[in-house]
């Protein structure tokens, strides 16, 4: 009988740049959208909802940018010291490279000779990479992209700011915190929905996940500004 492989479709190649993405837009939602809910409970002018909300989405953006790039850029270095200590030791024990090898393929249950076979055969083709994939855990799908993950962040943040901003221009005057609380909400189920079904996971359990620390961000924040609005 023919054999036909039939195509299988996997996210985990998705990892990089889907995190960062989900991480920025559910930040620029909450963090923007909880910023304005507070500061119009503190009931102050339009225009300075607008003003905190607009400086908020610059800093946040830039933040996110910085951070993220600080942050997979250690990560970067981490790995890439790594390698670059995975190929002095293999000049200096290529033995004992081979047998840590093939001791990491007896542990997945290979037999002692097919575990020093597949070794060998990985280490003649490519050693650096066997153990850079089979012993460090790097491979090109998970490695490390610092300026991907920070454009990717800041973008994605500015475009999550975007909508509650935008509510606060066409809402009335009344009516800007339930505007901002509910656009942030839908946003954010939706993004929460959007980011499982990108990610292969449960969309319900995804969509609820986010929207509900959404919330919980919000409602705290218009108590802060609430309360120091009745202070003031």
């Amino acid at each position: 009988m023919e054999h036909r492989r039939h195509p299988v479709i996997h996210h985990v190649n998705r990892i990089g740049w889907l995190r960062a993405a989900i991480m920025g837009a559910n930040d620029g939602i909450v963090s923007i959208a909880s910023l304005l809910v507070g500061v119009a409970a503190a009931d102050i002018a339009r225009s300075d909802i607008l003003i905190a909300g607009v400086a908020g989405l610059v800093a946040g953006a830039m933040s996110m940018a910085a951070g993220e790039y600080v942050s997979v850029s250690s990560q970067s270095d981490t790995e890439q010291a790594d390698i670059a200590r995975e190929k002095r030791e293999q000049l200096e024990d290529p033995v004992g490279e081979l047998e840590e090898l093939a001791d990491i393929y007896r542990s997945r249950g290979l037999s002692d000779d097919l575990a020093h076979q597949v070794a060998r055969q990985l280490m003649a083709r490519d050693a650096l990479a066997a153990h850079t994939r089979d012993e460090l855990g790097i491979s090109d799908v998970m490695t490390a992209r610092p300026i991907q993950a920070a454009a990717t962040s800041a973008l994605t943040f500015a475009l999550g700011a975007f909508l509650p901003l935008l509510m606060v221009l066409v809402a009335p005057v009344g009516t800007i915190i339930p505007a901002v609380a509910v656009a942030a909400l839908i946003a954010l189920s939706i993004l929460g929905a959007l980011g499982a079904k990108a990610g292969g996971a449960n969309v319900l359990r995804g969509s609820v996940r986010v929207t509900f620390w959404g919330a919980f961000a919000m409602v705290l924040t218009a108590m802060i500004g609430n309360l120091f609005g009745a202070v003031l």
